[in-house]
Parts: C-alpha cells; structure tokens; sequence
C-alpha cells in the first residue's frame, strides 16, 4: 500500500505576546528591532578596529536615518511595487502598518535616501557608508525572513521534498488541511540565502580585503550583485504574490536593477579614503 508522505502544518503565532486578536508583540517587528541591533553593534566594532571615522554619535544619527530609511522606503515600496491598485482605492491604508506589507526593494531605495542625508550631514563619502550598510544588512533580512516564516506568509510553491511545510494560509479559508498542498518554505531558503551567505560574504570582504579603504563602493556594489542573484534563486521555489512582468516574478524583475546599481559601482570606482576620513589617518 502507497503511503503519502506526512508534511508539518504550519501552526505558529505571530505573536510573541497576544494582548487582543490584532494587537501584541510580534515576531516581524521584534525581527526589524534584531537588525537594527545587529548594524548597531556592527558599527562598534569598525569602530573599534579603525575601519570607520564615524563617531558614537554620528554612528546613532546615521542608525536613525536607516531605520527611518528602511521602514518608509520597504512600506511605500510594497505598495508602489506589489499592490498599486490597492494604494490607489485607499491611500490612508498605507498607515495600516499592523496588516503587514513591507518590500525590501523598497527598504533599499529607502536606505539610498538614508545614505545620501548621512553622506551630506557627516561629510563623509557615500560610498564608504554604502560598505558599511552592505556589510551589515543581510543579518535584518535573515531576521526578517524567518518573520515570513513565523508568519506563514510568502510561502514557496507546490512541492514534495520531505521539508515541505503546509501553510494552511495558503488555500481557501475552511480548507480541509488534508486538501492543502505542502509547499517550499521559500521563507527560509531566503533567510539562508539573502541572509546568511550574503552576510559572511560581506563580512569577509570587508575584514579579509582592503576595499573599505582603497576601493569605496566596491563591497556595495559586489553586495547589490549577490542579492540579485540569490533573490533571483529564491523566486525560483517561491509563489508569486503579484502578477508577472515580463514573464518574471516582481522579485526577480526588480532586482534586475540592482544589478545594474551594483555593476556602476563596482566598473565606475572611487576614489580611496582620503586622510580626513580614512581610518588610516589614526594609525
């Protein structure tokens, strides 16, 4: 006799704490808050070893124009990116931050405006702040993804491999869970894609070469390329959420253009750290 194999059904709350059927403490914001930390404790340690000039208190200044960066471009991004139409029929729905929707596109559109604002007020190059986000953003993006998955939102496509998860949110509402096809938990392979392997790769650039000094923009723009591609893998087991463009998935067309940012700056280079921002000068 044939027997089916046995998929884990996703039952987990979003809340870490549940105060009313809408408000408490959740997994997603609680992720967002671990980024930021991380960046933080991040930027210390540059700090420590002289690969950065920002003080303790330009480094908090530039930490709130990311957050507020990251939070406006991802919120305005998921709208203008993923649901237009439903901008259009109610603007005001885009204050309704507790019905989630935040694109990470958008977060790097967002962090683009932070980067230039800091860049203006610190006098220091953009691009040597473009290192330091890229080296730290992936571990917001690893904490953002296991959110999705808490969330059981973003899920993968159909799928048989042992691992498959059931995210009964994924069919009808009354849905039988035995009618449910098991899919690709996509939330994860992006959180070990975009997250893991794309923060040891910056890592690594950043302590094991010298291009925080000698080649401004290179590590971001090396960075933008990686996402681009592992982004572009991960949409592969992923369902789409919106409508194709051009036969790919908004996920992968729209990373297309980071490609292009990343190639600008890793062809067009920049100039190396000058004594009054460079780390060497304190050597």
């Amino acid at each position: 006799m044939l027997t089916l194999p046995t998929y884990w059904v996703h039952d987990l709350s979003p809340f870490l704490i549940r105060f009313t059927d809408t408000v408490g403490i959740r997994y997603y914001g609680l992720a967002y808050l671990a980024g930021f930390a991380a960046a933080w404790l991040f930027l210390r340690s540059y700090k420590k070893r002289g690969l950065t000039q920002l003080t303790a208190e330009q480094a908090g200044d530039f930490m709130t124009a990311l957050v507020i960066g990251v939070l406006a471009g991802g919120r305005v991004g998921y709208f203008l990116l993923y649901q237009p139409e439903a901008l259009l029929a109610s603007p005001l729905s885009i204050f309704s931050v507790w019905d989630g929707g935040m694109a990470s596109h958008g977060g790097f559109v967002g962090v683009a405006f932070a980067l230039a604002w800091s860049s203006w007020k610190f006098h220091l190059t953009w691009r040597h702040l473009a290192d330091l986000i890229a080296s730290t953003a992936s571990a917001g993006l690893f904490f953002g993804r296991v959110a999705n998955f808490i969330n059981g939102e973003l899920w993968g496509k159909v799928s048989t491999v042992p691992w498959a998860v059931i995210f009964p949110a994924s069919a009808p509402e009354g849905t039988p869970v035995a009618l449910i096809a098991a899919r690709h938990p996509s939330q994860l392979y992006a959180a070990a894609l975009e997250g893991l392997l794309l923060l040891a790769l910056a890592q690594w650039l950043l302590w094991k070469t010298t291009w925080i000094r000698r080649a401004p923009g290179r590590l971001a723009g090396v960075y933008l390329l990686g996402y681009a591609v592992v982004r572009s893998i991960g949409e592969i087991y992923r369902e789409p959420d919106a409508s194709l463009i051009l036969g790919l998935s908004r996920g992968t067309f729209y990373s297309i253009f980071m490609v292009l940012g990343g190639l600008a700056l890793c062809l067009i280079q920049g100039r190396a750290l000058n004594d009054s921002s460079s780390p060497e000068s304190k050597n």
